[in-house]
């Protein structure tokens, strides 16, 4: 539930606290009732749109322990952070799906890169974040956890959002549904977004249009089809020596010219559903995907800096079955899934170093194709074993091959040959129990896995290395001891083994180990009708327990911050107005394996309004102003060591936000 909606329903007196679900759908719809034994957040509908949101990556603020690494680079997936672990969406550490197809590149920047930016805000219907690598719908990249993304595809509705405020920035959203004759449904969303940015050199803009048409068969069959086209380019000012922020927080480095990013995106999908029985549907999918990226990225290198270009032709063909239902197992409602799947990705690469303004100066580091071809068996249940006790158990079986091919000269050196075949199977258990109405209990085992990355696992001569394996335990407690205060809380420990380490070029070996083990908290409170606090918090300890290099035993692993938290703060002072509060800190973060060097702690602070406008206007309309880090706190959104400096993503500064939403 929104701030606007609880509050509205506190000024009617029947104040009730939203749902922190523990739960995780299109694939695995059927698995939501199963999800309650781990440790999911949940947005609905009414959190997705309680304020503007021009990127989905707005919302994980409100994941406790979830934190988002802010590059500041127009066109580049950011850096997430979950579960202690600091790869995600910029490379492989977090899953994400679209109504249950992978966003995730195999070989764009860093194993599972994925750019949500192609996604409408306005669009979706629920998103769950999985944390840890609990859930069966992905298995690579799903160590940290999965982001599950879920569209519209149902209703009558016509929603509108436009906002425009500081640096020029302009965002404009649709999102269409319509029930039309004979059970057919077609749901349209667009979205459009430019800014010139608070730096120099730092405009960008995006578009993107999607949609889906269902088809009703007959009373048993239904056939969806659905498509979505994304382009987007900008420039981008790069990162600051920490000396140079420090004077113009806002500046930019000379060496920096022609830096950006350009990004087409399109991808085409086939679903297929049959009702076997009352119980039971059966799902079929094909899909396609064609992208391309290019980037323009300058950094220090070898005592001077220097420009590189990156680019990525990738082709993505994709098919699965998915059979669910409900049957009794001794008395009791068991829940079950069972699918297969087969992806295979083609990607071509090029990467060139020494660049002067987006022009090559010399022959190409790599330039070659790779393929990876990836068939997963997975299944899960979930038995109601007792009125207070739910049990689930799943398991995902993936086989991955492939293979690497150049496509002209290059001069990198990395070997390029077929991959040796590798399986592995990743189990995940768990159980919930309702100890009574205001408290229950769960406790989880689950594993996730890593492939070698990059070219690593194109190398005849690394054909012997083993996936890389975590293990998640995790205990948590919901506990709701009135109307007015519900409580979430949750500890875990991840072990990895079998850590991947590069010993000399294009050569590696499994040798090495980490553990994470942290605590995460999300409260809910109503001290009266007009007031809704929302604090999440998340504490972690990430460190090495095994390396090569015994001087790296004990150091903290890179990149992940010791504590995040959000405290989002609700006044209705009546029924038409609400003021919001958002208070946002981060701790500090080592940069360098030696943890000699450190990212500082940072907070900002926005705050909003926002005024929803007479039944006369629209049916749900309203207004809204937003100043963001209102404080005009200065700091730096990411610190990173590249050539030995410490180089700085500046955080944005102070903006106003004027935004208008509204339904018909």
């Amino acid at each position: 539930m929104t701030g606007w909606a609880w509050a509205q329903t506190a000024r009617e007196g029947n104040a009730a606290l939203p749902e922190v679900l523990v739960r995780a759908q299109v694939k695995g719809q059927a698995l939501d009732e199963a999800q309650r034994s781990f440790s999911v957040t949940e947005f609905g509908s009414d959190d997705i749109r309680e304020q503007p949101r021009q990127e989905v990556e707005a919302l994980w603020n409100k994941v406790p322990g979830m934190y988002v690494n802010h590059y500041q680079l127009s066109g580049v997936a950011n850096g997430l952070v979950l579960r202690g672990f600091g790869g995600g969406g910029h490379g492989g550490d977090v899953a994400a799906t679209l109504d249950g197809i992978s966003l995730n590149e195999a070989m764009s920047h860093a194993d599972g890169y994925f750019d949500l930016n192609v996604v409408v805000p306005l669009e979706l219907d629920k998103v769950n974040v999985h944390r840890g690598p609990v859930s069966v719908l992905q298995g690579n990249y799903n160590r940290a956890g999965l982001v599950e993304l879920r569209t519209r595809r149902s209703g009558s509705y016509t929603d509108v959002d436009v906002s425009a405020g500081s640096q020029g920035m302009l965002d404009a959203q649709a999102a269409l549904g319509r029930e039309l004759e004979g059970g057919d449904q077609l749901n349209l969303a667009a979205q459009h977004s430019h800014g010139d940015g608070a730096r120099p050199s730092s405009g960008h803009g995006r578009s993107t249009i999607s949609g889906t048409w269902k088809h009703h068969v007959h009373e048993k069959l239904d056939i969806s089809l659905s498509g979505r086209w994304h382009e987007a380019r900008g420039d981008s000012p790069g990162y600051l020596t920490e000396a140079q922020w420090r004077q113009d927080p806002q500046g930019k480095d000379g060496h920096v010219v022609g830096d950006g990013a350009n990004k087409h995106f399109g991808t085409l999908r086939l679903d297929a559903q049959y009702a076997l029985d009352a119980d039971t549907r059966l799902l079929g999918f094909v899909y396609g995907t064609q992208q391309d990226f290019v980037r323009w990225f300058t950094r220090p290198r070898s005592g001077t800096w220097m420009q590189r270009e990156e680019r990525y032709d990738r082709s993505v063909l994709g098919a699965g079955l998915n059979l669910s239902g409900k049957s009794r197992l001794a008395a009791r409602e068991l829940n079950w899934m069972l699918g297969l799947e087969q992806v295979r990705e083609s990607t071509d690469y090029g990467y060139w170093d020494g660049l002067v303004n987006r022009r090559r100066t010399a022959a190409a580091l790599d330039d070659r194709n790779t393929r990876l071809n990836n068939m997963a068996l997975y299944g899960q249940g979930s038995w109601q074993a007792t009125g207070w006790l739910q049990t689930t158990a799943a398991l995902r079986w993936d086989h991955f091959d492939g293979r690497c091919r150049l496509l002209g000269a290059e001069t990198g050196g990395d070997e390029c040959n077929r991959m040796q075949g590798r399986s592995h199977a990743s189990p995940k258990l768990g159980a919930m129990a309702q100890l009574n109405p205001q408290t229950a209990v769960r406790a989880s085992w689950s594993q996730g896995f890593a492939l070698p990355s990059d070219f690593a696992k194109y190398a005849l001569r690394n054909s012997e290395l083993g996936a890389n394996i975590f293990r998640q335990t995790e205990l948590g407690l919901q506990w709701k001891p009135s109307s007015q205060w519900l409580i979430d809380a949750a500890v875990y420990r991840v072990t990895s083994s079998n850590e991947i380490r590069n010993t000399a070029p294009g050569e590696y070996e499994n040798l090495g180990a980490t553990l994470r083990k942290g605590a995460e908290l999300q409260l809910h409170w109503l001290p009266g009708r007009s007031w809704h606090l929302e604090w999440a918090y998340g504490r972690n300890r990430s460190e090495i327990t095994q390396n090569a290099n015994a001087a790296l035993q004990g150091q903290r692993v890179v990149a992940v911050p010791e504590y995040t938290s959000t405290l989002h703060a609700r006044w209705m002072p009546r029924g038409d107005v609400t003021v919001h509060g958002v208070l946002r800190h981060v701790g500090r973060a080592p940069i360098n394996a030696g943890n000699t060097e450190w990212a500082g702690s940072y907070h900002w602070l926005d705050l909003g309004l926002q005024y929803r406008l007479p039944a006369s206007v629209a049916r749900h309309a309203s207004l809204s102003l937003w100043l963001r880090n209102a404080a005009n706190a200065r700091y730096a959104s990411i610190t990173t060591m590249i050539g030995g400096q410490r180089l700085v993503a500046p955080g944005a500064p102070r903006s106003v936000q004027l935004g208008l939403q509204f339904s018909l």
